[in-house]
């Protein structure tokens, strides 16, 4: 779900009353139309975990900013800036909604705005019910923050604010069969780091151990959690 917008949960006469407003060819306000999408993701969410689907969040990207690139060019033109709209407390609000009627799916959390990791792997955290390893997941470095720093920060912090061991490692969205080398430029990446912090002390010097840690991250973490265990 690109562009996440979490507002307070409406009530189903004022959810039904922005449906019928729109369907009539009125226009939402700004705050009808975040009601309602907050709505239909607490229900999506209801959805993928009655059906063992994994809700992947994309929370940051401010789409669309430049007003003549979109009038000729169109949406999604290029135009797109991060986010740095509070998160904390409507994440977490939307999330414990689910989770308080054991409604919570499998949920990986990206952040496009670098200084809303700690948010998003703090939360995270909240939200482990012990069904599955890292059942709620911070999502690897996203979009912009797809680079060399990006990714290290990114890891960093879920490495010293969570746990890593658990993490899911790379993903790719693009449709481009170009963009699949960044899995191979996150391996090494991910490598050089855990060589630096077993060198100083940081982990512990057990070559086996370093091994599985990275097949882990790699492969065996995300083959388990989405399911797909046969021939590990």
């Amino acid at each position: 779900m690109n562009g996440l917008d979490l507002a307070a949960p409406a009530p189903s006469a004022r959810l039904d009353e922005i449906l019928i407003k729109a369907r009539l060819g009125g226009t939402a306000t700004l705050a009808e139309a975040s009601a309602f999408r907050n709505a239909l993701l607490v229900e999506l969410g209801r959805a993928y975990a009655a059906r063992d689907m994994v809700m992947q969040l994309h929370i940051g990207p401010l789409r669309n900013t430049r007003s003549r690139l979109l009038h000729s060019a169109g949406r999604d033109a290029g135009a797109d800036s991060l986010r740095d709209a509070p998160l904390a407390e409507a994440l977490n609000a939307f999330l414990d909604l689910l989770d308080r009627d054991n409604a919570l799916p499998r949920t990986i959390l990206y952040a496009l705005d670098p200084s809303k990791t700690p948010v998003i792997v703090t939360t995270a955290g909240n939200f482990q019910d012990g069904s599955l390893a890292g059942k709620v997941q911070p999502g690897t470095a996203w979009w912009f923050n797809d680079q060399l720093d990006g990714m290290e920060a990114q890891m960093r912090t879920l490495a010293q604010m969570g746990l890593i061991s658990t993490f899911l490692g790379m993903l790719t969205d693009s449709r481009s069969f170009l963009s699949f080398p960044r899995h191979e430029y996150f391996r090494r990446l991910l490598c050089k780091m855990i060589g630096n912090w077993a060198e100083t002390g940081h982990l512990p010097d057990d070559p086996e151990l370093l091994e599985n840690l990275v097949r882990d991250i790699c492969l065996r973490n995300a083959a388990k959690w989405f399911g797909v265990t046969e021939g590990l």
